[in-house]
């Protein structure tokens, strides 16, 4: 009988082993192959434009029609196309070309503006544990980098918008609604202010549209993170 047991249990410690490696296994494969992915559409990355048009991100848009311009948060590993399928499940576990991925893509709500034209357009993005994707947000948790990092920058087609950010929350999305309404309720300003682990008084009004990037955290079920910025005036 002892016999018996040590065997089951040999046969059940090699089969955790054997699963446990197989997931290894799995997981950095999807970091490879995002990795791979990225390395592949950085082609289509916008430099700071001279003329008013990103001839690039037009091009993205040929190669993918779902794409819908490039984010980029400096001082991270931020550096991505963006896209806007059908719904806000299309793109949460497929990549740019469709395919499933466990990375995702970074997309769009399909509530809002391609344009940026919404009062508040939300962005999401994995935390992914090798800091790809919306993982190295995180580093806005620390004062020190979101006083010294206050800017981003997305292209559009014929436009390039200067984020100036604001805000810095983890949140209960089921709770602070607010965050995730592409209109911007009443008590928005209230929701941030009273939330927000970082914040920067920099005379934003009602007037003003609001850019969201949106992540999982993991301080409590269902934290998500978030970082908040104003759209500036479109430049060149």
């Amino acid at each position: 009988m002892k016999k018996t047991i040590c065997v089951i249990l040999v046969l059940v410690f090699a089969a955790v082993i054997v699963y446990s490696c197989y997931r290894i296994w799995g997981i950095q494969a999807d970091y490879k192959k995002e990795a791979e992915l990225h390395g592949a559409v950085m082609e289509y990355r916008p430099e700071d434009p001279s003329e008013f048009v990103n001839q690039s991100v037009i091009d993205l848009q040929a190669k993918y029609p779902d794409a819908a311009g490039w984010l980029t948060v400096p001082g991270t590993n931020v550096d991505y196309p963006f896209v806007q399928g059908k719904d806000n499940g299309y793109y949460l576990r497929r990549d740019i070309d469709g395919n499933d991925a466990a990375a995702g893509t970074i997309f769009m709500d399909s509530r809002c503006a391609r344009d940026f034209t919404s009062r508040n357009t939300i962005l999401y993005g994995h935390h992914m544990k090798n800091s790809s994707m919306f993982g190295t947000l995180k580093a806005f948790n620390d004062k020190s980098f979101y006083e010294n990092n206050r800017q981003g920058v997305i292209y559009l087609p014929r436009s390039t918008l200067t984020l100036e950010i604001f805000a810095y929350m983890v949140i209960d999305p089921s709770t602070e609604k607010e965050i995730y309404n592409p209109a911007l309720s009443d008590t928005y300003f209230d929701c941030v202010q009273q939330n927000a682990k970082h914040y920067r008084d920099i005379g934003i009004t009602t007037e003003d549209r609001i850019v969201t990037l949106s992540t999982c955290a993991y301080e409590f079920d269902n934290a998500r993170m978030v970082l908040l910025a104003r759209v500036l005036p479109e430049r060149p």
